[in-house]
C-alpha cells in the first residue's frame, strides 16, 4: 500500500512563478477588454497577448530596486514587449491585478480541495456499507452505551463530510471573485464594462462595490470553511485512534510489511497517520485567525493583509490537500475488528440492554421512577462484579445483567422470562439502519 497525495499538484498553484501567471492572465483580460471596447488598438491587444510573458529572475532584480512587486513585474513583461506595451496595466492598480490573480488561484486550488472531498467520500461510503451492520458499542463520556453498527459510525463521518462539501461549493461562489475597478475602486479610469468583460474571460464575477481590494471578508469565508471541515477530520481521526487503543482495539490504522513503530519497543503499532491528521487540524484552524483578522483594512485599503496571505494561503491549501488524501488513505485500508467490536460489546456483561428493559415496564403500567430504580438496582450489581474480576456471564452461560434481573422477583412480577430474555437481542438495535443508510446515502 502506497500512500496517494495530491500536494505537489497543489503547490504547483502557489509558486513564485504560478503567482505572476495569473497576474498575467489578468493582465491579457484586462487588455482584450480594453479593445473590445475600442479604446485600444486591435493588433496591439494581439502582440500582448501572443507576446507577454515574464521572468521570475528578472522580477526580484527589478524588485530589488523598485520594492515594489507589481511595477518590478509590469517591468519585466514590459521588456517582452515592443510599443504595444503602453497598453499593459492602462487604467488599472495594483490590487486589479493581485487580488484578482489571487482569485484565479484560490479558485483553481478549491477545486482539488472539492475533488479531495468527493474521493474522501467515496471511500468513507464504501467501508460503511462493508460495515452496515457489524456490531460495536456506542459509546458517551467513553463509556460504553448501547449497541450501535460500524457502518452507522461512517455514515455520520459521510453526512458531515456532506455538509462540507456543501459549504466549499459555496465557498467558490464567494471567493472567485475579482475586479479591475482602478485608485480606490472608483473606475473612473476604467468602466464598468471593462471590469465585466476581463471576469468573464477569466471565469471569475466582478466584486459589486470593491474599493481598491476584493474584501477579505471572502477570505475568511475561505479560511473557516477550511478550519471547520479540518475539525471534522480531526474528529475522525481521534475515533481511529481511541479504536486502536490496546484496550479497545477494534480497528486500527493498516501496518505495512516492515514498518517500525518504536525505536525503542519492536512490538509497537502506532496511530500515526491519524495523529499527525490531529495536528494538521490545529494548523489548518489556526490559519482562520489573520484571515479574520485582515478583514478590517484601514479605509479603502492597506498592505496589512498582504503578508499574512503569503503565508496562510498557500499553507492552508497544501495542508489541507495533504490532510484530506491522508485521512482517505486512513479510512480505504482501515483494519477493521468485528470479532473484537462484539467482544467488547459484551464486556459489560449484559448491560448495553438496560435502556431495553426500562422501556418494557412502563408499557405494563410500571412508572417511569420504579422501573429505572429496578433495571439500575441490577446494572449496579453487575458493576461491582465487574469491579471483583468476576466473569460476565454466569454459571449458566448467560451474561451476568440477563442473569440479575430473572432473579429480581420484582421486575418479575411485570415482566415474563420470555420478555425479559426478547430485551437482549441484537437485532433491535439494528432495525432502521437501512432506513437510515436510505437518507445519508441518496
Amino acid at each position: 500500500m502506497v500512500e496517494r497525495y495530491a500536494r505537489p499538484i497543489m503547490e504547483e498553484k502557489w509558486t513564485q512563478h504560478a503567482r505572476y501567471a495569473a497576474w498575467l492572465e489578468v493582465e491579457k483580460a484586462a487588455v482584450k477588454a480594453w479593445a473590445k471596447l475600442g479604446k485600444i488598438p486591435q493588433d496591439d491587444a494581439d502582440k500582448i497577448v501572443k507576446n507577454a510573458t515574464f521572468s521570475v529572475e528578472r522580477i526580484e532584480e527589478i524588485e530589488a530596486v523598485t520594492k515594489h512587486d507589481l511595477i518590478a513585474f509590469n517591468t519585466s513583461v514590459s521588456e517582452s514587449l515592443g510599443e504595444e506595451s503602453r497598453w499593459f496595466h492602462y487604467g488599472m492598480t495594483s490590487s486589479d491585478a493581485v487580488d484578482t490573480g489571487v482569485a484565479l488561484q484560490m479558485k483553481a486550488s478549491l477545486e482539488i480541495i472539492i475533488d479531495d472531498v468527493k474521493m474522501l467520500m467515496e471511500s468513507i461510503e464504501k467501508r460503511a456499507q462493508e460495515h452496515k451492520m457489524t456490531l460495536m458499542v456506542g459509546r458517551s463520556h467513553g463509556i460504553h452505551g448501547e449497541p450501535i453498527t460500524f457502518g452507522l459510525t461512517l455514515a455520520v463521518w459521510y453526512d458531515e463530510m456532506a455538509r462540507h462539501l456543501l459549504n466549499l461549493e459555496q465557498t467558490m461562489d464567494v471567493i472567485a471573485v475579482g475586479q479591475i475597478s482602478g485608485a480606490m475602486g472608483n473606475f473612473a479610469h476604467a468602466p464598468l464594462e471593462l471590469e465585466e468583460y476581463a471576469m468573464a474571460e477569466l471565469g471569475l464575477k466582478p466584486e459589486p462595490c470593491s474599493n481598491q481590494v476584493v474584501h477579505r471578508d471572502r477570505y475568511a469565508r475561505l479560511a473557516t470553511a477550511l478550519a471547520s471541515m479540518a475539525s471534522s477530520i480531526e474528529k475522525f481521526a481521534v475515533q481511529v485512534r481511541h479504536l486502536q487503543r490496546t484496550e479497545v482495539y477494534e480497528a486500527e490504522e493498516y501496518f505495512a510489511k516492515g514498518q517500525k513503530g518504536s525505536s525503542a519497543m519492536p512490538h509497537k503499532r502506532n496511530p500515526i497517520l491519524t495523529e499527525n491528521i490531529t495536528g494538521l487540524a490545529r494548523m489548518i484552524r489556526a490559519y482562520a485567525m489573520p484571515a479574520m483578522e485582515n478583514v478590517a483594512l484601514w479605509h479603502e485599503r492597506d498592505i496589512s493583509h498582504s503578508s499574512t496571505e503569503r503565508f496562510w494561503l498557500p499553507d492552508a491549501f497544501i495542508t489541507t490537500d495533504f490532510m484530506l488524501h491522508r485521512m482517505n488513505n486512513v479510512i480505504a485500508n482501515l483494519t477493521v475488528m468485528p470479532e473484537n467490536m462484539m467482544k467488547n460489546l459484551n464486556l459489560t456483561g449484559g448491560l448495553v440492554f438496560s435502556q431495553r428493559v426500562l422501556l418494557e415496564l412502563p408499557l405494563q403500567g410500571v412508572s417511569r421512577e420504579d422501573a429505572y430504580r429496578i433495571v439500575q438496582r441490577n446494572a449496579m450489581k453487575v458493576w461491582e462484579e465487574i469491579q471483583q474480576g468476576k466473569a460476565t456471564t454466569n454459571e449458566k452461560g448467560e451474561s451476568l445483567y440477563l442473569g440479575h434481573l430473572l432473579a429480581d422477583e420484582e421486575l418479575r412480577n411485570s415482566l415474563s422470562e420470555e420478555k425479559i430474555r426478547e430485551c437482549f437481542n441484537y437485532d433491535y438495535y439494528t432495525k432502521n439502519v437501512d432506513a437510515i443508510f436510505k437518507r445519508v446515502f441518496k
